[in-house]
C-alpha cells in the first residue's frame, strides 16, 4: 500500500475485501435456502423446444468447499498482509523473507568462499570451480549490460580486450563491481569553440589512434584539444584515476567516426555502472572480480 499517499485508500481496500468475503457467504446462504420449484422443478426457460433449465440445489460437497475457501481466506488475511496496510498477526513481509533466505544461502556457501578468500586473481583463474561460480555470478549480475561473453556493446565496455578505463588489476575491478562507476564527460563544445573547431578536434582524436581522418582538420584541431587534455592527457592516453578513456587505442565505447565524436563533444556523456556491493558479498565480489579479470587474459595465463 506504499503506492497510496492517503491512508483512506488502505481502509477502502480493507473494507471492500471484507465485504466481498461476507457477500460470498451471504450469496451461498441465500442459494442454499432456495426451495425446489413446484411442478417440474424448472425455471421456465426452454431452448430448442425441449431443453429446460432445471433449478436443482447446489451439491453439499461444493458448498462445503466454498465455505472452507472463504474461511481460509479470512484466516489468511488475519495472519498475513492483505487488508490494506494491515500487516497481519505474523508481521510477515517479503523483504524479511528475502533477507532470511539470503542469510541461509550465504551461510551454506561460506565454506566454499572461505577457501578462495586468500587466493589472488591468477590462482582463482586456474581453479575450475571458482571460475564456474564466477561465471554464474557474472551471468546473473553483469551479462545484462556486458553480454554473456563479456564483449559488451555500444556504451557498455568490452571486458575481454584488456583496455580498462579504471584499471584492470583485480583490486580495481573489485572496486568497480562493489561501488559502481559513473563516467561523466561534460559537454565541451563551448570550451572547444565553433562547430568547425569541434569537427577539427574530432579528426584530431581520430588521428591519435591512427584511424582514417582528415589530416588538415586534425592539425587544426590539435591546439583545441587542450580543452580535453585535462582529463584525457596531453597525449590522449587517458587517466584511470578519473575513468577518462585512452583515445589512442582504437577502442570506441560510444561509437567511431566524426559524427560519433562530434556528438560526444557537443552533448557530453554520462555512463553509469550500478554498484553491486549491496547485492553481492565481499567473498562473491572477490571471485567475480577474478572471473572478469580472466576474461581479458590469454588462455595460457588464466588457465595454466
Amino acid at each position: 500500500m506504499s503506492d497510496f499517499v492517503n491512508s483512506g485508500w488502505s481502509i477502502f481496500v480493507a473494507v471492500v475485501t471484507v465485504v466481498s468475503l461476507l457477500a460470498c457467504l451471504g450469496l451461498l446462504i441465500i442459494a442454499a435456502r432456495r426451495r425446489v420449484m413446484a411442478n417440474d422443478n424448472t425455471t421456465g426457460h426452454v431452448w430448442d423446444e425441449d431443453l429446460r433449465e432445471m433449478n436443482n440445489p447446489l451439491p453439499r460437497w461444493w458448498m462445503g468447499l466454498f465455505v472452507i475457501t472463504v474461511v481460509f481466506s479470512g484466516v489468511y488475511l488475519a495472519v498475513y498482509p492483505g487488508l490494506g496496510s494491515f500487516q497481519g498477526s505474523a508481521s510477515w513481509t517479503s523483504v524479511d523473507q528475502y533477507q532470511k533466505e539470503r542469510e541461509r544461502l550465504e551461510a551454506s556457501m561460506a565454506p566454499v568462499y572461505a577457501k578462495y578468500a586468500a587466493l589472488d586473481a591468477a590462482a582463482l583463474a586456474k581453479d575450475t570451480q571458482a571460475m564456474e561460480i564466477g561465471q554464474r555470478l557474472f551471468l546473473n549480475n553483469c551479462a545484462q549490460c556486458h553480454g554473456s561473453d563479456g564483449r559488451g556493446s555500444l556504451g557498455f565496455p568490452n571486458l575481454t580486450d584488456g583496455e580498462w578505463m579504471y584499471g584492470g588489476a583485480h583490486e580495481q575491478i573489485k572496486e568497480s563491481i562493489a561501488n559502481g562507476r559513473n563516467g561523466v564527460m561534460p559537454p565541451m563544445a563551448e570550451a572547444v569553440g565553433s562547430g568547425e573547431d569541434v569537427r577539427n578536434v574530432a579528426h584530431y582524436v581520430l588521428s591519435l589512434s591512427g584511424t582514417a581522418h582528415n589530416s588538415v582538420y586534425a592539425q587544426l584541431g590539435r591546439a583545441k584539444f587542450a580543452a580535453c587534455a585535462a582529463c584525457h592527457g596531453a597525449d590522449g592516453k587517458g587517466n584511470t584515476a578519473m575513468g577518462a578513456p585512452d583515445l589512442t587505442n582504437n577502442v570506441w565505447l560510444h561509437g567511431w567516426g566524426e559524427a560519433a565524436i562530434v556528438r560526444a563533444i557537443t552533448n557530453g556523456i554520462n555512463n553509469m555502472m550500478p554498484a553491486q556491493g549491496r547485492l553481492l558479498t565481499a567473498e562473491q565480489i572477490h571471485v567475480l572480480g577474478a572471473y572478469v579479470w580472466s576474461l581479458s587474459q590469454p588462455t595460457q595465463v588464466a588457465r595454466q
